[in-house]
């Protein structure tokens, strides 16, 4: 059965909370004091079956002080029915509610008209004309106007006929994806435990599905579902559920926490937001601190303005906003601005970007940047921006949807379409702007180069030096794509070096001649090579010359390095035949001395070499001995 969420609206002691008992047979008003007090405090809810559709509803507080509550209420809306007495017409709060629902993006609704039976029928119609002046270009411009009595019944059946219709019309919110539940109210149950309970904006929760609770990080495990009080396995987008928590205490919990994954959101202290001034405002002024409201949540910041001192009342503009506290939100979130003091509702808006980068916002390359962010052309190209910006770190996939606010059933479309373009590449799990990767192949190129000018001796740049002055920063995956790309088009050669293909040693005569003879030395000396001190001499050549032939002969694998000697690979073959032989035959430890014994070598040589066998795994020491392996 489809599940819409009905919200109330109107000032205080408009027949809210009566409308909805009238309606749902349920008594939204809780609390004690309420009850006693005669006025809605805090959020009520309630719920009824029309036609096919089951209507959840949302009963908020009309007085101007609990407004805070009212908007912990109204983030889930799918309809508004905004209340007017009668006997009292369109009031302030009734003109505050009315806003904040046009400031939050709610997407229909209707009037409803209560107390009929204290007003004449003239007093009805100019009661209408006002209501009519009052939503006049809005959302609930000629959306149904019900006159209805709570108290005589007159009117309930055609309010129940216009709510059934109008939420056949709602548009379904999609239960694909990560699940977003902004709480409302945390209380506990004798034998359960803490219960959140929320409206589920978007994806689905379901039973022992492991949640997260943010901004506090705290985990937790879902131990039972209910919807309007029926147990359930699973609640879907649009629902209103109650959850029950393990995992958490109800200390742990509060009013603002969002119950969801960490791919689903962004935790955050600063926002890039597109905003609209309500006429009634004074103006906002650069700096200006503000009280800054989000789904359930409240919190304290100030505004930067990027181009103006302040923004005059009734228009539009973009702003960043620094939260004292973190907030949980996504790209295209609305919200609402109060101000400081004295309280009163002052502007709604957008989120552009929950996470903006740090650099400045009054300079032509920040203002530059909000246009484009607020530039109505779908997701591509606010992903792109986010995706430029990253640099060769990349944008992880997973932003899209808790950054960059693309629906869970559009990301591999949104994906697609960028690769499709040209304008990004999916590397590993990143999306990384082609032209910051065609920078760093050129980049990458001319260090090659540079280091081939300045070592001809060398095969090329040490693998990870090239990554380092290219990529620090930058996942390794965007690395290796890059050198795979450019060794595919024969450009390079990558192994534990990288080198321009086709780059080769350039040896004068008298060094081709050194590195011969120190070669063959190394190899007539099998286990017991010469320092390379007394290399120098037997070869007669530089000390300096012959140091650049062994590392030559290193890289080039012709000969290995253990401890201070340099030994020529071959006999190096040799000895690692002969101690895998060892074992086979039953041998499994071999101390110094035998070692010594057995090659007929000293105790100079026997050490460098145990440490090579080591390091390539043929043996593992065991205090005195080594075990082969």
């Amino acid at each position: 059965m489809p599940h819409v969420v009905v919200g109330t609206a109107g000032h205080i002691d408009h027949g809210k909370s009566s409308l909805v008992l009238a309606l749902t047979g349920t008594d939204p008003d809780r609390l004690r004091e309420e009850k006693a007090r005669g006025i809605t405090i805090d959020l009520g809810f309630a719920h009824a079956v029309e036609g096919d559709t089951e209507l959840s509803f949302v009963d908020v507080p009309g007085h101007e002080r609990f407004v805070r509550n009212m908007l912990a209420g109204v983030g889930g809306m799918d309809l508004v029915m905004l209340h007017v007495a009668a006997d009292e017409s369109v009031m302030p709060q009734t003109r505050e509610h009315f806003e904040i629902c046009r400031l939050l993006g709610v997407p229909a609704g209707m009037v409803a008209i209560t107390k009929t039976d204290l007003a004449d029928p003239a007093t009805l119609d100019v009661v209408r004309l006002e209501v009519q002046e009052l939503v006049a270009g809005s959302f609930l411009e000629g959306a149904p106007v019900v006159p209805v009595s709570a108290r005589t019944g007159e009117g309930l059946d055609e309010l129940r006929r216009t709510l059934a219709s109008l939420a056949a019309g709602v548009r379904r919110r999609p239960s694909t994806g990560p699940p977003r539940l902004p709480v409302d109210r945390v209380f506990t149950m004798k034998g359960f435990g803490t219960v959140v309970t929320g409206t589920l904006l978007t994806g689905c929760v379901e039973q022992d599905q492991d949640v997260r609770l943010q901004p506090s990080g705290r985990a937790a495990k879902v131990r039972g579902l209910q919807v309007h009080g029926t147990a359930c396995a699973r609640a879907d987008a649009g629902q209103r559920v109650a959850v029950n928590l393990a995992g958490v205490d109800l200390a742990d919990v509060s009013r603002g926490e969002t119950l969801t994954l960490d791919e689903a959101a962004t935790i955050t202290r600063r926002a890039d937001v597109h905003l609209e001034l309500l006429e009634s405002a004074r103006p906002l002024r650069h700096g200006a601190r503000v009280r800054f409201h989000q789904g359930t949540r409240e919190l304290l910041g100030r505004v930067v303005l990027p181009e103006a001192a302040e923004v005059e009342p009734g228009t539009r503009a973009v702003a960043r906003l620094h939260l004292e506290s973190p907030a949980v939100l996504v790209r295209g979130d609305r919200f609402i601005l109060r101000a400081y003091s004295p309280l009163a509702t002052i502007a709604g808006g957008t989120v552009l970007d929950p996470l903006p980068p740090r650099r400045g916002v009054r300079t032509a390359a920040g203002v530059a940047r909000f246009e484009k962010l607020a530039a109505d052309r779908g997701h591509t190209d606010a992903v792109m921006t986010m995706v430029e910006e990253a640099g060769l770190a990349g944008l992880p996939a997973s932003r899209l949807v808790s950054r960059a606010g693309v629906p869970w059933q559009a990301r591999e479309e949104v994906l697609a379409g960028l690769e499709a373009s040209g304008r990004a590449a999916r590397v590993g799990d990143s999306l990384v702007a082609t032209s910051h990767l065609r920078e760093a192949r050129q980049r990458l190129l001319e260090i090659v180069d540079q280091h081939h000018a300045a070592h001809s001796l060398d095969d090329g740049i040490p693998r990870e030096e090239l990554r380092e002055r290219v990529f620090a920063g930058a996942p390794p995956a965007v690395f290796e794509a890059a050198l795979r790309q450019l060794v595919e088009e024969r450009t390079i050669v990558a192994r534990d070096r990288v080198a321009r293909a086709g780059h080769r040693l350039e040896l004068s005569e008298e060094e081709a001649r050194v590195r011969a003879s120190v070669a063959a030395a190394l190899e007539a000396a099998g286990l017991t090579p010469p320092d390379p001190g007394t290399l120098a001499g037997q070869v007669g050549a530089a000390q300096a010359v012959v140091d650049r032939m062994l590392a030559v002969l290193v890289r080039q694998e012709v000969a290995a390095r253990a401890g201070d000697l340099v030994f020529h690979a071959d006999p190096l073959r040799r000895l690692r035949e002969q101690i895998e032989a060892l074992k086979s035959s039953g041998v499994d430890l071999i101390d110094v001395g035998t070692f010594k014994t057995r090659f007929q070598v000293t105790r100079k040589h026997a050490i460098p070499l145990l440490e090579y066998l080591d390091r390539e795994r043929v043996t593992r020491r065991m205090g005195d001995k080594r075990k082969i392996l």
